[in-house]
C-alpha cells in the first residue's frame, strides 16, 4: 500500500512539472531597438512649385554694373526657389535695343518676360512718371537717387505702367551712374557740342536737351551706334562711364565730357503675362531677390565706375571736367519745365530729396 501511494506522488509530481513547464509568464512590453528620432520638418514648398525660366533682356554685357546686377539677381532667385526658377540672361543687345525690347514685350507672346529697362524708355510706354526720372540734372548726387528710390513715391513709378494698362510693371530700381557726352571729335567744353550731331534713342527729354545744347539729336538703335561714331554717322552720344567702356565705345570716340546731365535711372519689369503666370510663392521669390540686386547695384555702382574711370584714362582716353554745370543747367531749362509741367508738384518732391 505504501509503495503504491508512494506511487501515485511521484506521477503526480512528474505531470506538475510538465504542466508548469508549458505555462507562459506574462508577456512584457518588446522595447524597440534605439533610433534616432526624425526631426520635424515644414513642408517644402519649393519641391511643389512648378519649374520656369524667364527670359531677360540686357543691352549692355554682363561686365557692365546692370549686366553684373542681373546676374546677382539671377543666382538670388535660383538660390531662393531651390533652382526651380531661372533667369534666361539675353545680354549685349542680341534682342534689340530697349525700345526694341519694349515693343516685344508690350507684343505679348512671351518671347521676352523681362527686361532692364531705362526710366526714360518708359516714357512712350505708359510710364510717364518716370519721365521725371530722366530730365536733366534731377538728382544731384547717387544719394539723391537713392533717397527717392527708397521713398514711399518710388512704388507708384513702378507700377504706374500696369495701372495705365501697358502690359508691364516694375520690380525694382537700380542705376548706372551719371551719363556724360562723349566724341570722336575733340571736347573741351559745351559749346563744342554745337552743330554735332548727337546719337539720340526715341525719346522727347533727350531730343530736347541735345536741341538746347545746339546740336542735332539723330536716332540711332544702340546696337549700331558703335559703327556710327566709326563712319560719322554721328559726332557724339551719351551713356555712364562703366558702359561706354563695356561697349568699347572708347575706340571710336576717344573723347569724354564729364557733365554729368543725367543718373541713369534704371528698372527692372515684368510683363503682366509673366507675373500672372507666377504662384504667390513666385512672385514673392521675385521680389526678394530684387531687393537683393537693387542693394547690390547700389553697392558697387560708384566704385565699379571710379576704377573704369582710371583704366580708361591709363589709355589715353581723354576726360574733360566740368568744375560749373550751372550753364549747362541754364540751357537745359526750358526743356525740364516743359517736360515737368504736367507733374510739377511731383517733380519738386524728388527735387526736394537731395
Amino acid at each position: 500500500m505504501k509503495k503504491t501511494l508512494f506511487t501515485i506522488l511521484i506521477c503526480l509530481v512528474m505531470i506538475f512539472s510538465i504542466t508548469a513547464c508549458s505555462l507562459q509568464s506574462p508577456t512584457q512590453p518588446t522595447t524597440p531597438a534605439k533610433t534616432d528620432t526624425p526631426k520635424t520638418t515644414q513642408p517644402d514648398t519649393k519641391s511643389s512649385q512648378p519649374e520656369v525660366t524667364l527670359v531677360y533682356a540686357e543691352v549692355n554685357p554682363l561686365d557692365s554694373i546692370v549686366g553684373k546686377m542681373a546676374v546677382k539677381f539671377k543666382e538670388k532667385i535660383e538660390e531662393l526657389s531651390g533652382g526651380k526658377m531661372t533667369l534666361d540672361i539675353q545680354h549685349s543687345g542680341v534682342l534689340g535695343a530697349e525700345n526694341d525690347v519694349l515693343d516685344t514685350m508690350l507684343g505679348g507672346g512671351g518671347t521676352v518676360d523681362m527686361s532692364r529697362i531705362s526710366a526714360f524708355s518708359l516714357t512712350s510706354y505708359g510710364g510717364e512718371k518716370s519721365k521725371l526720372l530722366a530730365l536733366p540734372f534731377t538728382f544731384v548726387s547717387r544719394e539723391h537717387f537713392w533717397n527717392f528710390a527708397n521713398s514711399d513715391l518710388a512704388p507708384e513709378f513702378l507700377l504706374e505702367p500696369h495701372e495705365n494698362g501697358s502690359g508691364v510693371r516694375g520690380l525694382f530700381y537700380g542705376e548706372e551712374g551719371f551719363r556724360h557726352f562723349f566724341s570722336s571729335k575733340d571736347i573741351n567744353g559745351m559749346e563744342d557740342l554745337k552743330g554735332m550731331k548727337i546719337r539720340v534713342s526715341v525719346d522727347p527729354v533727350m531730343t530736347g536737351m541735345v536741341e538746347a545744347l545746339g546740336a542735332s539729336p539723330t536716332v540711332v538703335s544702340f546696337s549700331e551706334l558703335y559703327s556710327a561714331l566709326q563712319t560719322g554717322v554721328v559726332d557724339a552720344a551719351e551713356q555712364p562711364i562703366a558702359n561706354y567702356k563695356a561697349n568699347s565705345f572708347q575706340e571710336v570716340a576717344p573723347t569724354m565730357i564729364l557733365n554729368g546731365h543725367t543718373l541713369g535711372a534704371i528698372q527692372v519689369i515684368i510683363t503682366d503675362e509673366a507675373w500672372d503666370k507666377l504662384t504667390k510663392e513666385q512672385q514673392d521669390i521675385l521680389m526678394e531677390a530684387g531687393k537683393y540686386a537693387s542693394e547690390y547695384n547700389r553697392q558697387i555702382s560708384e566704385q565699379a565706375e571710379n576704377e573704369v574711370l582710371e583704366e580708361l584714362k591709363a589709355e589715353g582716353i581723354k576726360f574733360v571736367e566740368v568744375p560749373d554745370k550751372k550753364p549747362w543747367q541754364d540751357a537745359c531749362k526750358d526743356i525740364i519745365e516743359a517736360e515737368s509741367a504736367k507733374y510739377a508738384d511731383l517733380y519738386k518732391k524728388i527735387v526736394d530729396m537731395q
